[in-house]
C-alpha cells in the first residue's frame, strides 16, 4: 500500500474558504479518479514559524501503479486548479510514503 501525502500550510485569511473547498469538492475529486480508496484529512497541530494553518491529507492507493497513474493522468490538472483557486496563499509539498507493515493494539 501507498500513501500520497499532502501537507499544506494555509493564510488565515482564506481558511474557512479553503477547508470547505477541500472537504466539499476536491479530496471528492481526487478519489473520484477511482486511483486512491481513502482519504483522512488532519489538523497538523505544531504551529508554523511562518503563521497560517497547516493540514495534510493522506491518500492511499492499493499499488505503485495507482499513483503513478494519479501523477500522469491527474496531479497536474488538480494542482493547476488549487494555484488558480488559492495562489499562493496555500503553500503544498507532497510526500509518497510505502506502507511496509501494520500493526493493531491488542487488550490484554
Amino acid at each position: 500500500m501507498y500513501i500520497y501525502n499532502v501537507t499544506s500550510n494555509v493564510d488565515s485569511s482564506i481558511h474557512d474558504q479553503w477547508l470547505d473547498w477541500m472537504k466539499q469538492e476536491h479530496i471528492p475529486q481526487v478519489l473520484s479518479c477511482g486511483l486512491f480508496y481513502e482519504a483522512k484529512l488532519t489538523r497538523v497541530l505544531v504551529e508554523e514559524e511562518m503563521g497560517g494553518i497547516t493540514y495534510s491529507v493522506q491518500y492511499r492507493a492499493k499499488s505503485k501503479a495507482d499513483l503513478d497513474n494519479y501523477y500522469a493522468h491527474y496531479a497536474e490538472g488538480l494542482r493547476a486548479e488549487t494555484l488558480k483557486k488559492f495562489a499562493d496563499r496555500v503553500l503544498s509539498f507532497r510526500t509518497e510514503l510505502e506502507v511496509i507493515d501494520e500493526y493493531t493494539a491488542t487488550k490484554h
